[in-house]
């Protein structure tokens, strides 16, 4: 068992350090995020100011939630697909992928969540130290308990293996296309709105929020920032940490079963 997964565990190693080394990109990222946060910021404190008890999360709420979203950008949002997975299939690099003496959807699955966390991880530290020390209404606030904190941490690694196996299909679904840009797109667009990364999903109409709650976007980044937020606590924050681990199981269990089929259609020309 522990030489199976040797492989994947220095493949993990090799992208985590591969991906620190890009730090300008990573200061570029943080000076970013720190932009579009305050802008957010601005945005909804407009409306609190108009009418504060019209809003299902307080302001505190609010800004905790989109301060912990940008410094965890990397690991919630769809469009972080790694390229070099739709290159090889594309290009036919893919054959010399096949005959690796590794399984192709541990190791896509492997690369993306290392690429991922280790994007987290360059920009999350500075985010969160300013967002602990700015004025109001810009200072986020610490989980009230440490009971709090240690569940979301836990939904913040489901959140990952949700979003990764997510974005394995449209890894997948490559494999059925001349160029992906267009599924990509529409992926990413969609998924990330639906997941809470324009506007939390608690500010949806009643009815949509039901729904989308009950869907895998519902249980990516909605579910740890409002545990973090305080929005989301007792039986509703179980039931959305069981839904967690439902979907991915499901999506990985349904990502298996298509690259399965699709290794199967594809042809390698010339020698």
């Amino acid at each position: 068992m522990r030489s199976a997964i040797r492989p994947y565990t220095a493949l993990f190693r090799i992208r985590i350090v591969n991906s620190i080394q890009y730090r300008a990109a990573a200061l570029a990222g943080v000076v970013t995020q720190f932009a579009w946060g305050f802008m957010l910021i601005l945005a909804f404190l407009a409306f609190y100011q108009s009418n504060p008890d019209a809003f299902p999360m307080t302001m505190q709420q609010t800004v905790s939630y989109i301060w912990m979203q940008q410094a965890f950008v990397f690991l919630f949002f769809l469009w972080m697909f790694d390229n070099s997975i739709f290159a090889s299939i594309e290009s036919g690099e893919i054959a010399y992928d096949l005959v690796r003496p590794m399984d192709l959807y541990s190791r896509w699955f492997t690369t993306t969540a290392a690429n991922r966390i280790a994007g987290a991880a360059l920009r999350c530290i500075p985010i969160l130290a300013i967002g602990f020390i700015l004025p109001d209404p810009f200072r986020m606030t610490l989980p009230a308990t440490l009971v709090q904190l240690g569940l979301f941490l836990l939904s913040l690694v489901l959140s990952l293996g949700v979003v990764v196996s997510f974005a394995m299909l449209i890894y997948i679904s490559a494999f059925y296309t001349i160029n992906s840009q267009g599924t990509r797109i529409m992926a990413a667009v969609a998924g990330d709105f639906l997941a809470g990364g324009t506007i939390p999903i608690p500010f949806f109409p009643d009815n949509i929020r039901r729904v989308v709650e009950l869907l895998p976007f519902g249980s990516m980044q909605n579910v740890p920032l409002l545990i973090f937020s305080g929005t989301l606590y007792g039986a509703d924050m179980w039931r959305a940490l069981a839904l967690q681990v439902f979907w991915i199981v499901v999506l990985i269990l349904i990502g298996r079963i298509w690259i399965a089929r699709a290794i199967q259609r594809v042809v390698a020309q010339g020698g």
